[in-house]
């Protein structure tokens, strides 16, 4: 099973020393970069899902190209 945690800047040493000295569990920081490439694509399908259930209104592909 894989687990994000967001941790506090001041309490991070702490849970990564905790969580290494587990032999049962990895660990492996994300950058902030990809931190915020995961953010945005949970937002992405948790919008999808409000799409598919017809809580809100999706816009046309062509708007979007149109956009960039």
């Amino acid at each position: 099973m894989k687990v994000i945690l967001d941790i506090k800047d001041n309490k991070a040493a702490f849970v990564m020393e905790l969580l290494n000295n587990l032999s049962f569990v990895k660990t492996k920081p994300l950058s902030n970069e990809n931190a915020i490439l995961i953010d945005e694509i949970k937002e992405a399908v948790e919008e999808l899902k409000l799409v598919r259930q017809g809580k809100i209104k999706a816009r046309p592909a062509r708007d979007l190209i149109n956009e960039l």
